[in-house]
């Protein structure tokens, strides 16, 4: 019986120990999502911060099209081995433009048999998360392999790229080829601010086309001052019987300060309704920026 008295003693005074380590910010993080009929990833990766911040990081998110941006990190790779030109001329014909997926590319060229140059392909495919460009560029480069093969180059392993779109519209299941734990993107993402990747030319026109971006305004953006500076790719996944596959936004906030901080939301197998997975990640961003304002208040 004594035994057992310390032992829970010992187990109580563990968790306590454990909660009082627990960074402040993923407590908060946590109680978001504890209600939700979801499986939700979170890496924050804040400028003056000793560790990443992460939440149920060991989980593989389906990535859906976030991963133009690791696909468009090898596009510019290979503009800055002089391999290809953003001025380059790419001949797009009507085969390339397929129907039934999103694509303003195809809206505004709806025949094809163009020739557009590179630098407007990747600005269709990051800013406007187009899906026929971002099949361009796979074939341009050799394939997903390619880009995967990249992307683990950087010395970043926990993610995969196996999957073009055209793939991903065939069978539910592909889609979970292409994935990635949250702090395998955030730290690529870092890498990408911190001019390790890209060179200078190469890393403005990434982070000024993904400021840009149009798409998912309600998620990191959502509630945040409406003057902040988001360079993000989100990604969206379908819907059967009931569950939402993927919500995602990806992308690095700038602080009043001029700092910044990385944020990766994952979204996975949701029950709950499309805008409020898009809440959950709005509010998440906006609970990173009040406790990362109220550290420079400090």
């Amino acid at each position: 019986m004594f035994k057992k008295i310390i032992t829970f003693i010992v187990l109580a005074l563990n968790a306590s120990f454990i909660s009082a380590q627990q960074n402040p910010l993923q407590q908060q993080i946590e109680a978001i999502i504890r209600s939700k009929q979801a499986t939700v990833g979170v890496a924050v990766i804040g400028e003056d911060e000793k560790d990443p911040i992460t939440v149920n990081n060991e989980h593989h998110y389906p990535m859906q099209s976030t991963y133009k941006f690791h696909l468009a990190l090898a596009v510019l790779d290979q503009v800055d081995n002089n391999a290809l030109s953003l001025e380059q001329k790419i001949h797009v014909t009507g085969k390339d433009l397929l129907p039934d997926t999103h694509s303003p590319l195809r809206d505004k060229y709806p025949r094809g048999n163009v020739d557009l140059p590179l630098m407007e392909i990747l600005k269709y495919t990051v800013a406007q998360s187009d899906n026929n460009g971002c099949d361009i560029l796979f074939r341009l480069l050799g394939g997903v392999e390619k880009v995967n093969r990249y992307v683990h180059d950087t010395g970043i392993r926990e993610i995969s790229i196996a999957a073009t779109e055209e793939d991903m519209h065939k069978d539910w299941d592909i889609q979970y080829t292409n994935w990635s734990t949250p702090l395998a993107t955030a730290q690529l993402l870092e890498k990408v601010y911190h001019g390790k990747l890209l060179s200078p030319g190469s890393r403005s026109f990434l982070w000024n086309t993904m400021v840009e971006t149009s798409t998912g305004t309600q998620r990191i953006k959502g509630l945040l001052p409406k003057d902040a500076v988001v360079a993000h790719k989100t990604g969206s996944g379908p819907t059967k019987d009931n569950i939402i596959a993927a919500c995602n936004d990806i992308g690095i906030v700038m602080l009043p300060s001029g700092k910044h901080f990385t944020i990766v939301v994952f979204i996975a197998d949701s029950k709950e309704a499309s805008n409020a997975n898009e809440s959950i990640i709005a509010e998440i961003a906006k609970t990173t920026w009040n406790y990362f304002l109220a550290k420079e208040s400090n």
